[in-house]
């Protein structure tokens, strides 16, 4: 018996070791709509990581904005998904927002792995910054797995803040979460710690989290926010999911992140 086990636990891990990105990455290469399309502003981006790979983002400016938002979509789809949060962000908040493929993403180059989002997030932030928009500027948001690339950018960098939305506390918590039965997370390759890295944190950190996430247990969005120092504010979304955080969020969820926004801290703005 215990042999069975054994051999069966052997093969889970190794069916995970071939699986595993396809697992945590669902990259959709179309475009379902372009800002044209929405007659938005917008520039076309063609970025380059440091490791030499294309990537594709559009930056969406807006006159008189006070904040530029530089958001890391989640595992699924592509920047296109991500239009009607940018159009929010726009007419809610009154902030620039630039979008980024992650590579293998949409028009991206290449295939998707922990270190190579990294990188991506950084040569979207170097983008910002060569464009002569100073750290004070620009506020960081990741949805899902882009709040552990968010994250990862700002323990780095400098910007005047970061906003979380449904984070885990790390891929192998997400691991035991998602298959209680099998223990399968000692054989995890992908980290993206969160919950180890955001002591690091030194910046003002605002977290949502839909209270029915039926794929981030909520708890865990809790455990990174517990994990964080001050100053820090956790906003729990009433009756919300995974993905409909703002559209059942409302107004409420807006007034969150304009409270959170306008509250921050008067600093230089070094452009």
């Amino acid at each position: 018996m215990v042999l069975r086990i054994l051999v069966l636990l052997l093969f889970a891990g190794g069916l995970l070791l071939v699986l595993e990105k396809h697992l945590i990455y669902f990259p959709m290469r179309a475009h379902d709509v372009t800002p044209a399309v929405l007659g938005l502003a917008y520039e076309e981006l063609a970025l380059r990581t440091e490791d030499g790979v294309r990537l594709h983002g559009w930056f969406l400016p807006v006159k008189r904005s006070r904040l530029t938002v530089l958001v890391c979509h989640g595992n699924a789809g592509n920047v296109s998904h991500r239009l009607d949060r940018a159009l929010l962000m726009q007419s809610r908040l009154g902030v620039d927002t630039l979008l980024f493929d992650y590579r293998g993403y949409g028009d991206s180059e290449g295939s998707p792995d922990e270190e190579g989002t990294y990188r991506d997030a950084r040569a979207a932030y170097r983008w910002l910054i060569e464009r002569g928009l100073g750290p004070a500027r620009l506020v960081l948001f990741g949805e899902s797995l882009g709040s552990a690339v968010a994250l990862q950018l700002a323990v780095e960098v400098e910007a005047r803040a970061l906003v979380l939305e449904s984070p885990f506390a790390s891929i192998p918590a997400m691991a035991r979460a998602v298959y209680p039965f099998l223990p399968l997370w000692p054989f995890v390759r992908t980290r993206y710690d969160n919950v180890a890295k955001v002591g690091r944190l030194r910046m003002p950190l605002l977290v949502l989290h839909g209270d029915r996430d039926e794929v981030v247990p909520f708890a865990q969005g809790r455990r990174v926010f517990d994990a964080a120092p001050e100053p820090k504010t956790f906003f729990a979304i009433p009756g919300a999911s995974h993905n409909d955080t703002y559209a059942v969020g409302g107004e409420a969820y807006w007034q969150a992140l304009r409270r959170f926004l306008e509250a921050l801290p008067d600093e230089e703005d070094k452009r």
